[in-house]
């Protein structure tokens, strides 16, 4: 009788582990759709958006919290608000450009790499197979980037690669959270002070422009995708590996690609899937089953 209910037990624990995750992979390519949809037809400003994203995503977890513990402490820390800052203002300017599949590919592929890199850094021992899949999804991504007819902008791609380094720290913080919840509302709150930066941007710039459908894309990216999005995340990547986190945000592109077909009516290029192809199956490899230090 101990031996069925643990077994149920468990089973109950993976199969909401895996809702846990694909909830969460849903959100951040969500995420690549509402900023595109906002974006694209210039219906709201980068700088707007971000504003909006943080701040109601923020607004939101904060009143979460209080309505579920009014004397819950906010937690959280400055490292996560700028890397979360960083990552979603260069988030919203590279897309400006960039499909949401190809965007999503770039994203994701510098978190899988900024992530590995990590690991390694810590001391982590990789076997051949990692090494050389790791080499492989990376070069698939610089071949994206090299200069062809097919390439995407080089200024949104490097921005896009420096938002996906961003967000993989950020994701590394978030390891450590004991109170998913209460540490991406702190983070979120640490976040909006360096709002204050893109006041010159929206001044020197094109200024602001917002519409009502452009502010509705931005409000769903802060509150589901984001808000909701990034403490459920939070709460699943402190129970992996760092790999594992940094390679199941791999399918994101996938799954952004095919909504910017169905959504946005972008065009698949045979280009954007053999880089694809390579990157993801240098990840594949990364993963393939063997003995490995690396993993939980």
């Amino acid at each position: 009788m101990i031996i069925n209910t643990n077994a149920n037990q468990y089973r109950n624990s993976r199969s909401r582990w895996i809702l846990q995750v694909i909830l969460c992979l849903m959100a951040f390519a969500a995420n690549s759709i509402f900023c595109r949809l906002a974006l694209m037809e210039n219906q709201i400003d980068p700088e707007s958006f971000t504003v909006i994203r943080l701040l109601s995503g923020g607004i939101f977890l904060l009143l979460l919290i209080r309505l579920r513990n009014p004397k819950a402490a906010v937690r959280g820390s400055w490292k996560g608000g700028l890397s979360l800052f960083v990552y979603a203002y260069l988030f919203s300017i590279a897309y400006v450009q960039l499909g949401a599949g190809m965007g999503a590919l770039i994203l994701f592929g510098a978190v899988q790499v900024t992530m590995f890199v990590f690991s390694w850094a810590q001391g982590e021992h990789f076997q051949k197979k990692v090494v050389i899949g790791m080499l492989l999804a990376s070069g698939g991504l610089l071949i994206l980037l090299l200069p062809s007819a097919n390439s995407p902008p080089l200024g949104s791609a490097v921005l896009m690669t420096i938002s996906g380094v961003a967000w993989g720290a950020y994701s590394l913080l978030g390891k450590a959270a004991v109170n998913p919840l209460a540490q991406t509302a702190g983070n979120f709150a640490r976040s909006l002070p360096f709002l204050l930066l893109l006041a010159p941007a929206t001044v020197f710039g094109s200024g602001l422009h917002l519409s009502i459908s452009g502010s509705m894309y931005a409000l769903a990216s802060g509150v589901l995708a984001s808000g909701c999005g990034y403490a459920l995340w939070y709460s699943t990547v402190k129970h992996i590996s760092s790999q594992q986190a940094a390679t199941l945000q791999l399918s994101v592109p996938i799954i952004a690609s095919l909504a910017g077909v169905l959504i946005l009516n972008e065009p698949i290029s045979l280009h954007l899937l053999l880089i694809s192809g390579t990157v993801l199956g240098g990840v594949a490899l990364a993963l393939l089953p063997g003995n490995s230090s690396t993993g939980r």
